[in-house]
């Protein structure tokens, strides 16, 4: 199939398998076409990347969350793993995007002349905050995703309830509410590495959230601590969650019963 790519950001597949009988009655050659997949995956020079990793409780025994700049090689990397004994048990469509509630300039200028900066001193922090937020802009759609030891997946919505209706608000009041959340993951910073990406008119929720951490109690004080924010307490809708162990892809496999 011919290449595919956004005009703007890159894909991603969360994927989720089943690792039932037929898997493990062949588990060697299981484990070696999924480890090929993923080598061949990530060995393009495009910056694409495979996060693999097992899940915690019985929703699936196996995830692979997947990105990159061309949406015919998802395709193809998700019919290679269809190829393989594993169960395919759900999925996730999205598109890595940029947020309309980003601070610009013009936001920032306004901020520090609350605070009584103003003329040189006030260009030169808003030169800093340029380039801060031009490499913010670069990270969210061409993500680097770190190595971290654990990942939670799930998809949300905002609400269109009589009264609660997040897209009968001003633009202004969603900014203003989406910035008291983003205050909120940003005392995260370091410790929980947020990506989330668009998913309207390609699957069932408007957004995906991939929250990856060292420390599972990270990504659970984060989730709780953004749900006292009012643009989720009164306007969020929440998906299932999956929650697993991220690892090398071998290791990985083996702690699924494939190896």
């Amino acid at each position: 199939m011919e290449p595919l790519e956004p005009k703007i950001g890159w894909g991603v597949l969360h994927l989720f398998y089943r690792v039932g009988a037929a898997a493990r009655s062949d588990s060697a050659a299981t484990e070696k076409q999924v480890v090929a997949a993923v080598e061949s995956f990530e060995a393009q020079a495009d910056g694409s990347q495979a996060l693999v990793f097992s899940v915690l409780g019985h929703k699936a025994d196996l995830g692979i969350m997947v990105l990159g700049p061309d949406l015919a090689r998802l395709q193809a990397f998700q019919a290679e793993l269809r190829a393989t004994a594993l169960e395919p048990l759900d999925s996730f469509v999205s598109l890595t995007e940029l947020s309309e509630y980003t601070m610009n300039d013009d936001d920032e200028r306004r901020r520090l002349e609350r605070e009584g900066i103003t003329g040189e001193a006030a260009d030169t922090a808003i030169v800093a905050f340029s380039e801060r937020m031009a490499k913010y802009r670069h990270d969210r759609l061409y993500p680097n995703l770190p190595r971290k030891r654990t990942i939670c997946f799930y998809p949300m919505a905002k609400k269109r309830d009589v009264g609660a209706n997040w897209f009968a608000l001003s633009f202004d009041d969603r900014k203003r509410l989406m910035a008291g959340h983003g205050k909120t993951g940003r005392a995260y910073a370091g410790r929980v590495q947020q990506l989330i990406t668009g998913s309207t008119g390609l699957d069932d929720w408007e957004w995906g959230v991939t929250l990856l951490a060292d420390d599972a109690v990270d990504i659970k004080d984060i989730v709780y601590e953004m749900r006292f924010d009012a643009a989720s307490a009164e306007y969020a809708v929440f998906g299932p969650f999956w929650f697993g162990l991220l690892g090398q892809p071998a290791a990985v496999l083996a702690s699924v019963g494939l190896r």
